[in-house]
């Protein structure tokens, strides 16, 4: 790899919704352009990039893999086939993070679909340049019967949808940036508005290149300047005339041999645009002539001689017209050529790409340079701009990220070296030590973890390895071809780390370096189970197993409960089957037993929060309050909850990661941004601000705006963890430490808890009552961690205590020692206040109407006409609601978009496809969190529901109360149910009359 030159090097991905036919796409690249890996006659049904037995058996991808081509023996292109199953979307995070550009597929006649919209985020996320293949054409020909015009129509409606997608993204960041601008200094604004682009230009153009028609399973596809310059000749344009006319509302006048628009054709109906005319329209006749019986046979040697294809006579001369049609069409518009030339002319090489991308790889920091971190901070720039220029000379810094690791068995690496020597891999030396697997990083020195900063180096040693690399390798598929180095820009596997890496990290030759940004995910991994050996003898296997999986796995998450129990979160079922397969057959090679799902749930209260103004005002005068005190009186407690808008929990929900950095102080100095960083790249707002911003905007009435600031400054805690989407207020509006840090008020404001006014108030109680402040807190993450309901965590309140402390009787002096020596006897007291907080928390909620929050997927579905009454009543028992159904034009298909507990869709894709015979298909995606409308605690009162559902003694549990006893049951809680169900005389096996 050392005599690649920069610029000839192409790194892209392969995005698509799943059976989009990304795989398949891949097939035909490696056939063509990867030294014979796959013989061509096997390409897009060998699907060789899934190489393990699960992804055969499933024929889907469940690994992102790379592999290396050559095209015209000049340019070296790294491609990544990813998975499109939003169970693994983990692995697309991974794959877009290494590379430069992508080919995001789309099938003609099914359309966008939900995962495409998920992996154009991710592509604009991640800054790549994206390119457009349409797959499947000829299923608009041989399946749907569409005619040219009604094909062409159907894929001018996909193109503007994709557009559609990407100019949404757009605005989104336009008009963050004149938000941002607008906040500035009134005298820099009308300067830094000219650096905010409006762009109004659409992403996807066939005529500028970077759209592509193919078909992948067949071999063939074409862009339009194919046709543009062999038209050339024929028609006397020039190509860019042509290319430019070969897609929109253009017109090929015959008469006066010109391009004209809709205008210039006249009255006349049969006028067809020069798309449908030139390129659509042959290309029908060649599927007609070679598989209708009455086809026009002399049309596929027409096509031959003009433009002088080689096909062989035996081929020609197949019984089987299928081979026939692929036998022209794959020499005729070969697929490899049009998505390599594709991918060379509009994917820019990584010197380029990293010019866009360094302020999302490598966000800029500004901190003070004076004092003794200039040196550090000197070199941590010259690290920056060495990889944005993908300096490879001696004297550059050497840096690499690690999206993930994976392992290969160490009887499956490469037995000889780069140079022919034999290599030694009985030991893995960078690997666990522990297992027959090997770990290899999957890269593009100094071990750096993401929370790494080069300006405190003694506080980061846990966050430092130094580690030698021991091989590198390069990807083809599932085998590995050793090199002996890699110039910048390449994507290799690196082994040597599989002791020092978890998941994911930045290689450096120098601790001066700041890392690269953390790997964003589309969903969190919300399945999970209890896993424990069927011999107890075998935890010890089952322990280490977790750990391999844990470090394969870039998306699962292993941990023990507060039960002892070992916890693997997933993102869905097919990820979670995957994962018990490797630990039973690689990892722990031992029998497992799998709890059922434990399904996370969140509490809440009723209440309507349209209207926040007053409910604040309820609040502030309210006498609805919950009061109790400490077992030896000396605390009294005041709690009155309210709930929070939906948009305000959102935001906290989301901005969990932001507010453990602010809280634990990591984000400090480096997020002060100045006004220089804002003017040069508005990309890069402040988070804290932009947090505090979106607090501020949580309720959208401009009349209660004062008012609500005037509650932010009372913000105590969130809670549970000090990050949730709950918050504490306190009683008056003196400021407190997370206030300060979000900007809501003042660092000079501060304040304690309250001593009774009415008692004598000492200095040591003042020093009492704020050194219980902790307790307060610590009994609000109690409360919010473990709700009344089944101690599931609280979503979406707001908390106001009010806690006043008394001194003991006698207790006048003001003698810190003597007055001191109370507070020592009683050591508890500090428990006393945690638990009344606690409890004053929780019975607050039972009183306001408790609610049950249940997670939601958001699930498409595609199904055919006879099959929508199974589909529909598969989704009634599923406790579905169905927001959209609508029939995709051209054929009997019928998507249906609605929502679906988390906690119904176990076995849910399963039971579709039994009761449809196969014929309907279900992508679940988690949407959002939505609280139960029934009340758990419910009892019929008034004649009407009594009539309805009878007396208290024989009224079933709603859907709540079920849902809440199972947790229950699950955590061991105790449980209000009859034991004996149907209490009649016993009855002996010998009847006596």
């Amino acid at each position: 790899m050392a005599d690649i030159e920069c610029p000839n090097i192409r790194n892209i991905c392969i995005l698509a919704h799943v059976d989009h036919g990304k795989t398949t796409l891949a097939d035909h690249l490696i056939a063509a352009a990867a030294d014979g890996l796959v013989h061509p006659k096997q390409a897009g049904r060998l699907r060789f990039m899934d190489y393990l037995d699960e992804e055969q058996r499933r024929a889907i991808t469940m690994k992102s893999s790379s592999v290396t081509l050559r095209f015209n023996d000049i340019y070296h292109i790294n491609l990544i086939d990813s998975p499109g199953h939003m169970d693994f979307c983990s692995e697309v995070s991974t794959a877009a993070r290494l590379s430069d550009g992508a080919l995001v597929l789309v099938d003609a006649v099914e359309g966008v679909h939900i995962q495409t919209h998920a992996v154009l985020r991710q592509a604009w996320t991640e800054r790549l340049s994206p390119c457009l293949v349409l797959n499947k054409i000829d299923r608009l020909i041989s399946e749907l019967k569409l005619s040219p015009l009604e094909a062409y129509s159907k894929l001018v409606r996909i193109v503007h949808e994709v557009n559609g997608i990407m100019s949404a993204f757009k605005s989104e960041k336009y008009l963050s940036d004149v938000d941002l601008l607008l906040a500035g200094p009134a005298g820099e604004n009308l300067e830094n508005l000219e650096l905010v682009e409006d762009d109004e230009e659409d992403t996807f153009q066939p005529q500028k290149g970077n759209v592509a028609f193919v078909c992948a399973l067949d071999g063939w596809g074409f862009r339009i300047n194919e046709f543009a310059e062999f038209y050339v000749s024929k028609l006397g344009a020039s190509a860019a005339a042509l290319q430019k006319a070969l897609w929109g509302p253009k017109y090929y006048n015959q008469k006066t041999k010109m391009i004209v628009g809709k205008k210039g054709m006249g009255g006349g109906s049969k006028a067809r645009p020069m798309f449908v005319q030139f390129v659509l329209e042959p290309l029908w006749q060649v599927y007609q002539a070679a598989l209708e019986p009455d086809g026009d046979k002399s049309m596929l040697q027409k096509v031959i001689k003009s433009f002088n294809l080689n096909v062989p006579a035996r081929e020609l001369q197949h019984k089987d017209p299928k081979v026939v049609l692929l036998a022209v069409l794959s020499r005729w518009l070969p697929l490899s050529d049009a998505i390599l030339s594709m991918v060379v002319k509009c994917i820019p090489d990584p010197m380029r790409a990293q010019s866009f991308r360094i302020s999302r790889l490598l966000p800029k920091r500004e901190v003070s340079d004076d004092g003794p971190s200039s040196n550090v901070l000197a070199e941590a720039e010259l690290v920056r701009k060495s990889v944005e220029a993908c300096d490879f000379s001696p004297e550059a810094p050497c840096v690499a990220f690690v999206s993930k690791m994976f392992a290969v068995p160490i009887k499956m690496l490469p037995q000889r070296g780069p140079n022919g020597d034999i290599l030694n891999n009985s030991t893995d030396e960078g690997g666990s030590g522990e297992s027959d697997e090997c770990f290899i990083a999957f890269a593009r020195g100094f071990v750096l973890s993401a929370l790494y900063d080069p300006l405190k180096p003694e506080a980061m040693q846990k966050h430092v390895q130094e580690a030698e690399l021991h091989s590198l390798y390069l990807m083809m598929g599932q085998g590995l071809k050793p090199v002996a180095l890699a110039k910048a820009g390449n994507i290799v596997a690196i082994r040597g780390l599989g002791q020092h890496i978890l998941k994911s990290a930045t290689l450096s030759s120098t601790k001066n370096c700041w890392p690269f940004s953390s790997l964003v995910f589309q969903v969190s991994p919300t399945l999970r189970v209890a896993i424990e050996p069927s011999d107890p003898t075998d935890m010890g296997a089952l322990m280490k197993g977790l750990r391999l999986l844990n470090r394969a796995d870039p998306f699962v998450e292993v941990s023990v409960s507060a039960r002892g129990e070992h916890v693997l979160a997933a993102a869905g079922e097919v990820h979670l089957e995957r994962c018990i397969k490797d630990l039973k057959d690689r990892f722990a090679r031992v029998s497992l037993e799998v709890s059922p799902p434990l399904v996370p749930y969140k509490e809440t209260i009723q209440g309507e929060v349209s209207d926040l103004l007053e409910n604040l005002k309820s609040l502030s005068g309210s006498l609805d309050y919950i009061e109790r005190k400490t077992p030896n009186g000396r605390c009294c407690v005041r709690v009155q909850v309210l709930k929070l808008p939906p948009s305000l929990t959102k935001v906290l929900d989301k901005s969990a990661d932001l507010l453990r950095d602010i809280i634990g102080g990591k984000l400090g100095q480096s997020n002060k941004s100045s006004e220089t960083q804002r003017s040069s790249r508005l990309e890069d707002e402040n988070p804290i601000e932009a947090l505090r911003k979106q607090i501020m905007d949580a309720d959208r009435a401009e009349k209660c705006k004062a008012m609500w600031l005037q509650f932010l400054k009372r913000i105590w805690a969130l809670g549970p963890r000090q990050i949730g989407p709950n918050i504490l207020f306190t009683p008056d509006s003196r400021g407190r430490m997370l206030n300060f840090l979000l900007g809501f008020v003042d660092e000079s404001s501060n304040g304690g808890m309250d001593a009774e006014p009415s008692s004598v108030v000492t200095p040591a109680l003042c020093m009492e009552a704020e050194s219980l402040e902790s307790s307060v807190i610590s009994g609000f993450q109690l409360a919010t961690a473990a709700g009344p309901l089944c101690e599931e965590p609280m979503w979406g309140l707001a908390f106001v205590i009010e806690a006043r402390i008394s001194p003991l009787e006698g207790q006048q002096s003001d003698d810190l020692e003597t007055s001191y020596q109370p507070l020592e006897q009683y050591g508890i007291f500090t428990g006393q206040v945690m638990n009344t907080v606690k409890d004053a928390c929780r019975t607050a909620v039972l009183q306001k109407k408790p609610r049950l929050v249940e997670a939601m997927y958001f699930c498409e579905l595609n199904t055919p006409t006879e099959y929508l009454g199974p589909m529909y009543a598969v989704l009634a028992r599923r406790r579905a609601r169905v927001l959209k159904e609508e029939m995709q034009e051209g054929s009997s298909l019928f998507t249906v978009h609605a929502y679906v507990p988390v906690s119904e869709s176990f076995g849910f894709p399963d039971e579709l496809r039994r009761w449809t015979s196969g014929a309907s298909s279900a992508l679940l995606v988690l949407s959002h969190w939505e609280a139960l409308p029934e009340d758990p605690f419910f009892v019929p009162k008034t004649e009407e529901e009594i009539e309805e559902f009878g007396d208290g003694s024989s009224v079933l549990h709603n859907t709540a109360r079920k849902l809440i006893d199972a947790v229950r049951r699950q955590k061991g809680l105790p449980v209000e149910e009859k034991v004996v169900q149907h209490a009649t005389k016993q009855r002996t096996l010998a009847r006596k009359v």
